[in-house]
């Protein structure tokens, strides 16, 4: 099942513009569609990087976060990849360079990829992933 999940989380992700970047309890990627990559724990984005190693930034947004230039800077860019890892996390790869990792959380739920009809796959605690769409049952 779980590369069922991750074909239909690269066809739902892949190739959509991020439109919107914002923060507070949890980060919200809105993407065209429209669809909505939320986080509600700890992430790390690793920024492009032509010369030296990648800069990785660690992010809480249960403690309430804004976000970075880094961060800002993905609107306007593309998802070039998107995959659920064999634990439950999620990795997000951006056009240009850049990539967004959510690991899976033991108690929390710590991500969701929502459209207009509703959450379409989710990390639940545990590292389990719920799935309604296309590709993942």
């Amino acid at each position: 099942m779980q590369n069922g999940i991750t074909h239909g989380i690269t066809e739902v992700l892949a190739g959509r513009r991020v439109e919107s970047v914002s923060g507070g309890g949890r980060l919200d990627l809105t993407l065209d569609g429209p669809v909505t990559v939320r986080v509600a724990h700890e992430f790390r984005f690793a920024a492009p990087s032509f010369a030296a190693p990648a800069e990785v930034e660690h992010f809480f947004p249960a403690l309430t976060f804004r976000p970075t230039a880094t961060l800002l800077a993905l609107v306007g860019r593309t998802v070039d990849s998107a995959r659920v890892t064999l634990a439950g996390g999620l990795e997000l790869g951006f056009a240009g360079g850049g990539a967004l990792s959510v690991p899976p959380h033991a108690q929390l739920a710590p991500w969701s990829v929502v459209t207009a009809d509703g959450a379409v796959c989710a990390g639940l605690p545990g590292g389990e992933v719920s799935w309604r769409g296309p590709g993942g049952d």
